[in-house]
């Protein structure tokens, strides 16, 4: 349903008067042949029998994303345009307008730098679970070329000029973030790079190598050119890798023989999966454990937090067994296995 139509500008009443319209009313006044009622206040669209509506909200189970609207609805749904979404819901035409013309910004000279955090914690766990030896990134961060951001936590890429001042500093987001970026007033003429631990004459370029994970052959020849480039310049190797790497603070737990949080919760939702015939009953089970279980249709993924935890996890984080599609199968799996079993 997209179109490639010139700019358009719609007026902000139109556009709000679209966004009050949730999607059990669009449903019963456009589309009454694709609503199916299937509880007392619980509807699914004959189309897509996992997207459930209830209280004004809707979500798409088996996608993973929701909304609450009807023009939410139609743009991630019937994929229209934002103004093919509004103009179906108020009836009213948009009229082409000129796009405005950009106000040029004088970007800043200074390389604008976020405050350092206390400690690298994060950012060592997750350069560690990229697969980066332990001891490039502690001498990364003693040198300065890398730290950790206060406020969102990001690993911040240091490009330092010939007399070590900073002027490059580009961001990465750690754990459960897809953030790149920038720092404002950064020169891309002096970039992020590890010095030789001996003269040479070659340069080895790499754009973005720690996002070279597209697949395992091209994995595969990365680190074979990578540890011939070590062993030249005299850098640590990893013989013999053991395959995928676990989170760093995972891998100190299981160094010092201590149980991990990871684990321990595990167990208690493989317990109440075993336990449970509804998502209800895994609900319940997990609170008489001690855990909270969130299953808020408006975010993707359902989270887990236990008792003195700072915030709570994602729980398809804890591996393939616990997504919210895989926890609602092995859930249903016990369902079936009652109403087939022998007698």
């Amino acid at each position: 349903m997209r179109s490639n139509r010139p700019y358009v500008q719609l007026d902000s009443a139109v556009i709000e008067q679209a966004r009050q319209m949730d999607l059990l009313s669009y449903l019963q006044r456009y589309e009454p042949n694709n609503l199916k009622r299937v509880a007392s206040n619980v509807y699914c669209t004959k189309e897509h029998d996992s997207l459930k509506i209830s209280n004004g909200k809707w979500y798409w189970w088996s996608r993973g994303f929701g909304g609450v609207s009807a023009l939410d609805y139609l743009i991630k749904v019937k994929e229209y345009s934002f103004v093919e979404a509004v103009e179906l819901l108020t009836g009213i035409t948009a009229d082409w307008k000129p796009p405005p013309v950009p106000t040029p910004k004088d970007e800043p000279k200074e390389l604008l730098l976020p405050p350092k955090n206390k400690d690298c914690n994060r950012v060592t766990e997750y350069l560690f679970g990229r697969g980066i030896d332990l001891s490039i990134i502690q001498n990364c961060i003693s040198d300065g070329t890398i730290f950790e951001s206060s406020k969102y936590h990001n690993v911040v890429f240091i490009g330092k000029d010939e007399s070590g001042t900073p002027k490059y500093a580009a961001y990465r987001g750690t754990i459960g973030s897809s953030f790149k970026g920038d720092a404002s007033g950064s020169d891309k003429r002096y970039s992020f790079r590890l010095l030789a631990d001996k003269p040479s004459d070659a340069v080895h370029l790499f754009e973005a190598a720690i996002d070279y994970h597209d697949n395992k052959a091209n994995l595969r020849l990365l680190r074979q050119r990578s540890d011939e480039l070590c062993r030249e310049y005299a850098l640590s190797v990893i013989e013999h890798p053991s395959g995928k790497k676990k989170p760093y603070a995972l891998y100190q737990a299981e160094k010092n023989g201590m149980p991990t949080r990871d684990n321990v919760t595990r167990q208690a939702v493989d317990e109440a999966i075993r336990k449970s015939f509804t998502l209800k009953d895994f609900d319940r089970i997990m609170a008489e454990m001690g855990y909270r279980v969130s299953f808020d249709p408006n975010r993707k993924y359902w989270t887990v937090i236990g008792k003195g935890w700072k915030r709570p996890k994602r729980l398809y984080k804890l591996g393939e067994e616990y997504t919210n599609e895989r926890i609602m199968e092995r859930i249903t799996e016990n369902s079936y296995a009652v109403k087939f079993s022998r007698f």
